[in-house]
């Protein structure tokens, strides 16, 4: 076995998500004199799979739709609109959080694109941008535009955080209020002015 075959079989690859929701489009069998419409409404068992992979209770009205443009040199540019409601628990008090999201998502997929391998280098200037494949599926677009669009933390407008307080027996309980660095300050103020 040569060095090169040994370090390819090395290469750890990322595991890939079985998703509900595919429309693999093989690149030969698409028409270059024009741009290729596409729509996606996954149902109801589908959009409650998507739901599970990206942390939500509940996926209503989605919607992806949009076209895979040709561009120079044999690459395509994907154009589309996310649009979905998202119903996720609070991040506080768990009562359930409705969001609406509607994006507009572009990928765009060349033939000469080669993404540094440099484990260091920065965030890529044009992180839209991805090897054109034999394949490519607006499923897969779809669900890595909802991933980003999903709120990371979603709070209910009248959710409040309780007071924090840290206490060790036999001992005066500490206040979240009291960790703050000018709490600190005035305790020490306030014990200088006692008589």
């Amino acid at each position: 076995m040569t060095r090169k075959a040994a370090d390819s079989e090395a290469r750890i690859e990322p595991a890939r998500i079985d998703l509900p929701v595919a429309m693999p489009l093989r690149v030969a069998q698409l028409d270059r004199s024009a741009p290729v419409p596409f729509h996606m409404e996954p149902d109801a068992q589908e959009r409650a799979q998507l739901a599970l992979l990206v942390g939500a209770s509940q996926l209503r009205k989605l919607r992806f739709a949009g076209t895979l443009d040709p561009l120079p040199a044999g690459g395509w540019e994907l154009q589309a609109t996310l649009g979905v409601t998202v119903v996720q628990p609070c991040g506080v008090s768990l009562q359930p959080v409705t969001t609406r999201i509607d994006e507009t998502v572009r990928r765009r997929f060349l033939p000469d694109y080669a993404p540094s391998e440099d484990s260091e280098a920065e965030l890529p200037e044009d992180v839209d941008t991805e090897q054109l494949g034999r394949v490519i599926d607006p499923g897969e677009v779809m669900f890595e535009a909802l991933v980003l669009a999903v709120p990371a933390f979603p709070r209910a407008a009248d959710a409040r955080l309780g007071e924090a307080v840290f206490t060790e027996p036999g001992r005066q309980p500490l206040r979240a209020e009291d960790s703050r660095p000018m709490a600190a300050l005035a305790s020490l103020r306030a014990r200088l002015r006692e008589p």
